[in-house]
């Protein structure tokens, strides 16, 4: 685990593949919600041996060292809290996510590209306020035309997303995989049905 292990969790899906971990922040908050804070077992592992992590859910599989015996972890608690990012990078994904992975003209889903509000060729900059999640059809139909040119309008204006409003965003799209141990950790802060 090289640089910050407390935030550098994998994303390579083959790693994840067999019995991911779940990484909780010191206040039993997922790191991130989108893409889902998960390390491998090998690495959760490491960090419970190194004292780094409090395991808290185990899968009922175990694994061998030459010395010893091991459940593997389903979820860990870092010890030491990590300070949540305030500021939310500008890119593709995040983009799309903000936009709730669909086209902010139309509403359709799937085959989305960005669009620039005001075209960079009447002068519009790549940046949060002027760039959305767009399908092909209404990006090719605006091409670098006004709004009002093609008589299109926004479902909502472009805007910077906050660091909260990005991890909202992410519960509404939970991975492929979610094991029974987890469910108790990532949506105990969600409201309550009345």
């Amino acid at each position: 685990m090289d640089g910050d292990f407390r935030t550098n969790f994998v994303r390579d899906p083959a790693a994840l593949k067999h019995f991911p971990s779940l990484v909780l922040n010191a206040d039993y908050r997922p790191l991130s919600y989108y893409p889902l804070s998960l390390w491998p077992w090998q690495e959760a592992i490491k960090a419970a041996v190194l004292d780094r992590v409090q395991i808290v859910a185990e899968y009922d599989e175990t694994v061998r060292s030459q010395r010893a015996v091991f459940r593997i972890p389903s979820v860990v608690v870092l010890k030491e809290f990590v300070r949540p990012q305030k500021r939310v990078a500008f890119t593709r994904f995040n983009l799309f996510l903000r936009d709730e992975f669909c086209c902010q003209y139309c509403g359709a889903r799937g085959d989305l590209t960005f669009d620039h509000v005001v075209p960079r060729a009447r002068g519009g900059v790549t940046s949060w306020q002027n760039v959305v999640a767009a399908c092909s059809p209404c990006n090719l139909r605006k091409g670098s035309k006004t709004l009002r040119q093609v008589g299109m309008q926004l479902r909502r204006p472009p805007r910077q997303p906050s660091a909260e409003e990005m991890q909202a965003h992410g519960r509404k799209f939970p991975p492929n995989f979610l094991h029974e141990s987890w469910m108790d950790y990532l949506y105990w802060d969600a409201e309550l049905d009345a």
